[in-house]
């Protein structure tokens, strides 16, 4: 006989806080023909009705006719689909594994660096407190030095006597020609 489920398999709470906001509706339709299906398959006994033979044997004129339909009830057994998928998502899922490894482990490197990131931002005082020499003192590139480098106003690179663009990175659609 097949297995008989009598509680949902799903943890529908962890579900639901994975499910995303413009989802839910269909997450929320999902989830009631699921519940509807348990009910049904719970609403019924989980073996056929038992038949009191002896008693049909009293009533039914033709003797032999009540051991057939016993036989016959006994003999029947409801077809229940042989499971084949289990094994073949099971496989699947052992060769996706070390794919959804890797890929968490490359996650995990961008969230080091954006925490790098975060704690460098948090140890900076607040804004209300920086002065414009302190961030030329945490960020020497950026500091004016009129002696050794001198600019032109509005200090910028591109307004720079002989500044020349950065090269475009290989491959890399061209700006076509200016119409004049």
């Amino acid at each position: 006989m097949a297995k008989r489920f009598t509680k949902p398999a799903i943890n529908w709470a962890e579900l639901d806080k994975r499910v995303p906001p413009e989802q839910k509706p269909q997450f929320l339709v999902f989830k009631a023909k699921a519940d509807n299906y348990l009910r049904r398959v719970n609403a019924s006994p989980p073996e056929p009705p038992k038949i009191n033979w002896e008693e049909y044997k009293k009533v039914v004129p033709i003797p032999d006719l009540v051991d057939k339909f016993k036989s016959a009830y006994e003999a029947y057994k409801v077809p229940v689909p042989e499971d084949t998928m289990t094994a073949k998502v099971d496989e699947q899922w052992k060769s996706l594994e070390p794919a959804i490894k890797a890929y968490c482990a490359e996650q995990q490197k961008h969230i080091d660096t954006a925490s790098k990131a975060l704690a460098r931002i948090a140890a900076l005082p607040k804004f209300e407190d920086m002065t414009m020499e302190t961030v030329y003192d945490m960020y020497p590139e950026y500091r004016l030095d009129p002696v050794n480098k001198p600019t032109f106003w509005p200090h910028e690179p591109e307004d720079q006597y002989g500044y020349k663009p950065p090269a475009p990175p290989a491959g890399a659609p061209k700006e076509p020609p200016k119409k004049k």
